[in-house]
């Protein structure tokens, strides 16, 4: 099969070429080197991709699909990340590494729906770990506590900081504690980190790219500061998170004190999209992390060339420091394999299983409900094999779905599913409520859903009960139904195409995820459910 991808690239940068002069060799246009065979990902869970080559290399993604904003938390031999989850609830999922390159899940932080959360920032003092969590509706941002990682986490605290995201935590060299803030803002927290003293203070002024460089905007995010040496070394994002590929950045500032004086770094932009024929875009929102061996490491997230439906996913480039005491990415375009982190151990194996039996309720480290209700969590149950999801509105605009993160480019999920009368469910492909399309059914008639509004209602030859399938090959998506339990299958006859499905058409920051709803009367049964990516 042909990769879609070859048809999605822009030709060579050149819609990018006005913008992309600069000053210096970090900051100069270069054009594409001639394409090769971009290698092949190694099959975890379900023929997923994943990162670990099984032969000391590794190919980005470490995390493939949604997982943005990621924050990293270096805890002795054990590493500790997690990603921003806007609306999915249970939400924070705690993933855990010895190698920096298989990850685990641990399970969901954050079970109360606190608003949409961007941004946190994971950490540990004194023998507690910490979880900052900015939100948006409410615009503010909460703080949770655990004396062990895999909890039970606090209840959330409202910090009361509402024109602020994207907090850093830092503890200074009298052992003041602080949040450093987007916009080059800091404000100072309380001995216990709970609360927060007085009011964001400006203290940075990020470096600025050149006029005429293609970006979103300025907008300077995701501070992160690490202490090595004498120095403390604050990572910001600037040029927007989405938008041309070439916006978003990494650049770095350094201190010999947190309160300042911050010095630029004279290579700024460390990481940057330069063009849009390169594997990954809008490159930024770093963490620097030291490596099992003790040699650095960042983590940031890029959108993959052609694949603005997967969200941004976290990626992991090599450091280098130098003779001046700066550092320097290593790895390129992160398109070609690189050699793993020295040192590290496999905790387990990486990922996890998105085909489900139901016979465990999975909920936040597989399943996310989106925008739930305080009583969400009462529609689910299993029983004797089966998810029992009780009916909630009408559609999956108003039914707050059951959602995965899918991170392959090509996948095929199906389910048996049953439905009580007066009621209607199915499987969907959804970026938001106002953003989805799928399948759905109740006793006489196919539901059929695109652009996120309903469009077709065909007859129903299956009645009440059917399995159901959906292919999402590189945006190219089919659905397949059976009433035989999946013996024989029968094409459906309205097929589909989402790569528009995304954050520069809708906005949100989010990804199209596949998932499940129940809406009207009653409650749908899903049995056998079945997750595979595909070549």
């Amino acid at each position: 099969m042909t990769d879609r991808r070859d048809m999605l690239k822009l030709a060579g940068g050149g819609l990018l070429a006005g913008g992309l002069s600069g000053v210096g060799a970090s900051a100069a246009w270069t054009a594409p080197a001639p394409s090769s065979p971009v290698p092949a990902w190694a099959k975890g869970f379900d023929g997923q991709r994943k990162a670990d080559l099984g032969d000391g290399r590794f190919l980005n993604p470490i995390m493939a699909g949604d997982h943005p904003d990621p924050s990293i938390l270096k805890d002795g031999a054990d590493y500790y990340m997690t990603f921003s989850t806007f609306d999915s609830y249970p939400g924070l999922v705690i993933w855990h590494s010895r190698d920096l390159v298989n990850w685990r899940p641990i399970g969901p932080a954050l079970t109360k729906n606190i608003g949409s959360v961007w941004a946190p920032e994971l950490c540990k003092h004194k023998g507690r770990y910490y979880l900052y969590i900015p939100t948006k509706g409410p615009n503010t941002s909460w703080v949770i506590w655990a004396d062990k990682i895999e909890g039970p986490w606090s209840e959330p605290i409202d910090l009361g900081l509402p024109n602020h995201i994207d907090p850093g935590h830092a503890v200074g060299e009298d052992g003041s504690r602080w949040l450093f803030l987007s916009g080059g803002d800091r404000v100072r927290l309380s001995g216990d980190g709970l609360s927060r003293i007085g009011e964001p203070e400006h203290v940075y002024d990020p470096w600025r790219f050149p006029a005429d460089w293609v970006v979103e905007g300025f907008a300077p995010e995701g501070p992160k500061i690490t202490r090595r040496g004498d120095y403390y070394y604050m990572i910001t994002a600037v040029g927007g998170t989405a938008g041309p590929p070439t916006g978003h950045m990494v650049i770095a500032a350094r201190s010999k004190s947190i309160h300042g004086p911050w010095e630029n770094c004279p290579a700024n932009p460390l990481v940057r999209t330069r063009s849009a024929a390169e594997k990954w875009w809008s490159r930024g929102h770093a963490t620097l992390v030291e490596g099992p061996a003790g040699d650095w490491w960042s983590v940031y997230h890029g959108f993959e060339n052609g694949y603005w439906t997967l969200g941004r996913q976290a990626l992991l480039d090599p450091i280098e420091w130098t003779d001046d005491g700066w550092f320097r990415m290593k790895g390129g375009d992160l398109s070609r394999p690189i050699a793993k982190p020295k040192g590290g151990t496999i905790a387990g194996p990486h990922g996890m299983a998105l085909s489900d039996d139901f016979t465990t309720l999975a909920l936040g480290a597989k399943w996310n409900f989106f925008k739930p209700a305080a009583d969400e969590r009462s529609r689910a149950r299993v029983k004797d094999g089966a998810l029992v999801l009780a009916a909630r509105g009408k559609a999956p605009v108003d039914s707050s779905p059951l959602l995965l993160i899918a991170g392959d480019q090509a996948y095929r999920f199906e389910c048996d599913i049953e439905i009580a009368p007066g009621g209607t469910a199915g499987l969907i492909l959804f970026y938001d409520e106002r953003l989805y399309c799928g399948l759905g059914f109740d006793g006489e008639r196919f539901v059929t859903h695109q652009y996120g509004i309903e469009r077709a209602r065909p007859a129903n030859p299956h009645g009440t009960r059917m399995r159901m399938r959906v292919t999402n090959d590189r945006h190219i998506v089919t659905y397949d139904t059976s009433g035989d339990g999946g013996k024989t299958w029968g094409r459906f006859d309205r097929g589909m195409e989402v790569s528009g499905y995304h954050h520069n058409v809708r906005g949100g920051f989010l990804m199209l995820r596949p998932g499940l709803y129940s809406a009207g009367q009653g409650e749908a049964r899903f049995r056998n459910f079945t997750f595979r990516a595909l070549d």
